[in-house]
């Protein structure tokens, strides 16, 4: 089991504070500012749900970014996508950042406080949905890239909003409003930014207020199909992302 105080301030790109009551916030970030995702973030984020996750004092969950996006930017650092070792890396932890996240086994809220280009798999996984107007949805880096975007995008946006509609999103890297979302199933409330944050504290201390055990099963409950999805197609997607990769590479070396 995790406490809090030995990993509250473990991870540089994430800001933690928990509420007497158990209301745990995690405010993704890059030096205080909106969050550069990298190869070094992707390692990092397997093992900072896996301690939330693992923390029995957790009882509610608030993710959230930080400046003026929740995840838009992405930087190439850190990330070895071209040789089998350093793909291989990419793999494991792409599964198994879902499934931590999975293994929170309390209630999630995303108060997602802007632009959501890249990762919005993360938030498809909370049980609640929250954004401000600013909020836009986009797969972007993976086609950018030229690989395939296999790391859960492909299976929760179909699931989400559903099948035709999940695969043009990701196919022509549509670019989703909150609005919209809301409207396809995707957020629950669309809320002024200022109200983000307090909207969520209401929410979460809501489900605070319940039994632990009640709130705890009933986030297992209800995460059951998306566990099984992510299981059975979280590898798959993965591999077929390190197949694109590879192709990539090579094309890049013949140039």
């Amino acid at each position: 089991m995790s406490r809090f105080d030995s990993y509250r301030n473990r991870y540089a790109n994430a800001c933690l504070t928990r509420s007497d009551t158990g209301v745990l916030e995690v405010a993704l970030h890059t030096d205080g500012d909106k969050l550069v995702f990298n190869g070094h973030t992707h390692e990092q984020f397997v093992d900072l749900f896996h301690d939330i996750g693992s923390d029995p004092e957790n009882r509610v969950v608030i993710l959230t970014g930080s400046g003026d996006a929740f995840m838009d930017a992405i930087s190439p650092e850190g990330f070895d996508f071209f040789t089998p070792l350093g793909y291989d890396k990419i793999f494991r932890e792409g599964k198994k950042v879902l499934m931590n996240i999975l293994d929170i086994e309390v209630p999630l809220i995303a108060a997602l406080n802007g632009p959501v280009l890249l990762h919005s798999e993360y938030a498809l996984l909370a049980d609640i949905v929250l954004a401000t107007p600013e909020t836009v949805f986009q797969d972007k880096p993976h086609f950018d890239f030229g690989i395939v975007p296999g790391d859960g995008v492909n299976l929760l946006w179909p699931e989400v909003i559903g099948s035709v509609r999940g695969r043009y999103f990701v196919l022509t890297r549509q670019v989703l409003d909150a609005k919209t979302a809301k409207e396809w199933g995707a957020v629950n409330e669309v809320v002024p930014a200022a109200d983000l944050l307090p909207r969520a504290r209401e929410i979460a201390e809501s489900l605070a207020a319940l039994p632990p055990l009640t709130a705890r099963y009933t986030r297992i409950a209800l995460t059951q199909k998306l566990r099984r999805i992510v299981d059975e197609g979280a590898g798959y997607g993965l591999a077929l992302e390190g197949i694109s990769a590879a192709e990539v590479a090579r094309s890049m070396a013949q140039a």
